[in-house]
């Protein structure tokens, strides 16, 4: 039995030393999404309001994650302060 084992052993260490790996990892990749797709994606009924959000941000989504509360309830877009 322990020889039957220690063979076994054996042959996996000697096929994985030259072997290339098995697993790999894709490469994540990006896509780029617009201020309506990211707000259509976030749901809970700001997708009514995305037309007016993406008019004050000008389209540009860093601008929209940089934009606070405040503009958004001035917009007259609901805010929830719930953390």
């Amino acid at each position: 039995m322990a020889l039957a084992c220690a063979s076994h052993t054996r042959r996996l260490l000697l096929a994985g030393a030259g072997a290339p790996a098995r697993f790999f990892h894709a490469q994540p990749y990006q896509a780029k999404v617009g201020v309506v797709e990211f707000l259509n994606g976030i749901g809970k009924g700001v997708e009514t309001h995305a037309a007016k959000i993406e008019e004050a941000v000008g389209g540009n989504l860093q601008r929209l994650l940089e934009t606070r509360t405040l503009r958004f309830k001035k917009l007259g877009v609901p805010c929830n302060h719930d953390m």
